[in-house]
């Protein structure tokens, strides 16, 4: 912790730093913030003096985070995330007049916002709060209604409802996968360059072991991106920055508006699967099974968002 508090001066920056990066200037940050655009100036100076680094590049009116600030924003805000929403859980412990829902990033982003509205509509008297983490939460620890996991099913604390089978194949944007060179077999994907999620906690499949399940052993893998939150890798997918793993339960729907382009021939079925889980030893309220139920119907009609 101390080598921590040497690198960023004061934890006080991380905050400014988050802030000026997610809103792209030091003066909506300062508004969000209710500190003078100076202050915030001088805050990602000391920033940057202490890690020995340049993180923005500074604009007339905007400023753009450089390679090293995209590599510090992606972990710091998970982990200002992490304690926010840990901050949350502890405040509202003991509280049942609200559902939380846990899941991913991209699946809270990607899935179920584009659907909020549709809950709205419906259930315009639930509470619904939206959490992500990176790890998979102990939901009686930390208050969590119902949460969306990756795995078997047979988690001993967990009742579970099988969303989706996992179901993995490459996707890029609509460019990247036309100008692919010679893309006519798999071991060709060796030659493009590869976008990697390395999640710090949760285990998740990689391209060495899509590439073995497809018969390509220890092959040479491209360096390309690196990036701790899948949300982050579609981003970087959509911007044309190389090829991703497509899970088929997140990107149907971006694949639908051609957002993505797909391998979908390609895909590696994991023998895992995309679940709905709640606690065994505290039962769901009735709102909480409200949005369980919401959830499972909307998966079953498997309808694009609108």
């Amino acid at each position: 912790m101390r080598n921590t508090l040497k690198l960023i001066a004061s934890p006080r920056n991380l905050f400014i730093f988050e802030a000026s990066a997610r809103l792209g200037s030091f003066t909506l940050a300062a508004n969000e913030l209710g500190m003078q655009q100076p202050s915030v100036s001088a805050s990602i100076k000391q920033l940057e003096g202490s890690l020995g680094v340049r993180l923005f590049d500074r604009g007339h009116r905007q400023v753009k985070l450089t390679n090293a600030g995209l590599r510090f924003f992606a972990d710091v805000s998970q982990a200002l995330h992490g304690i926010e929403s840990a901050a949350e859980a502890v405040h509202n412990m003991g509280s049942t007049d609200h559902v939380t829902l846990n899941s991913s990033s991209a699946f809270s982003f990607y899935w179920l916002m584009p659907r909020l509205h549709l809950f709205r509509e419906a259930h315009p008297g639930i509470d619904l709060r939206l959490q992500n983490s990176i790890h998979d939460p102990n939901l009686d620890v930390e208050n969590i209604s119902i949460a969306i996991r990756i795995g078997s099913g047979d988690w001993a604390d967990c009742f579970a409802a099988k969303i989706a089978d996992e179901i993995i194949y490459p996707v890029a944007s609509p460019h990247v996968m036309k100008s692919a060179q010679k893309l006519s077999a798999v071991p060709n994907l060796l030659n493009e360059r590869l976008i990697h999620l390395e999640e710090p906690v949760r285990i998740r499949p990689t391209w060495k072991q899509w590439f073995a399940f497809h018969g390509v052993q220890n092959a040479p893998l491209s360096e390309g991106m690196r990036f701790n939150d899948y949300a982050l890798v579609l981003q970087a997918a959509q911007n044309g920055e190389g090829i991703a793993f497509g899970w088929h339960h997140i990107v149907q729907a971006m694949l639908d508006k051609q957002l993505l382009a797909a391998r979908e021939e390609w895909a590696w079925e994991t023998g895992r699967g995309v679940y709905l889980v709640w606690s065994k030893s505290r039962p769901l309220t009735p709102e909480a099974e409200t949005v369980r139920d919401w959830i499972l119907s909307q998966l079953a009609l498997n309808q694009p968002a609108h």
